[in-house]
């Protein structure tokens, strides 16, 4: 009824087969993106990242640029305040987006 190829003979075989979908999945979406942040008071930052990069690493390479404390930046986009321990591509964050920088 149903061919053996479908069921796995054993529990390495199911991990080998997630760790090749894992490794395949990294890869497709390790390409860099540009996000472009704009204070709205004359500054606008375009910083290349990662996708798995959290939002406290994109703060961090914005205040590389501009030379503000990382601590002190807050980005929005419309009323969502963005929280330093998520990761961009859980934001659905893509390229040649924009989001608002604002200082605390």
């Amino acid at each position: 009824m149903f061919s053996r190829r479908w069921f796995p003979a054993n529990a390495r075989e199911c991990e080998r087969n997630a760790s090749d979908f894992l490794r395949e999945q990294t890869t497709e979406t390790s390409e860099m993106i540009e996000v472009v942040c704009n204070d709205r008071l004359g500054k606008k930052v375009r910083v290349k990242c990662n996708q798995e990069d959290t939002i406290g690493d994109l703060k961090k390479l914005i205040a590389a640029q501009t030379g503000t404390r990382w601590d002190k930046i807050v980005l929005k986009k419309w009323y969502t305040i963005f929280k330093d321990h998520v990761s961009l591509g859980d934001y659905e964050i893509h390229d040649g987006m924009n989001l608002e920088l604002y200082y605390q």
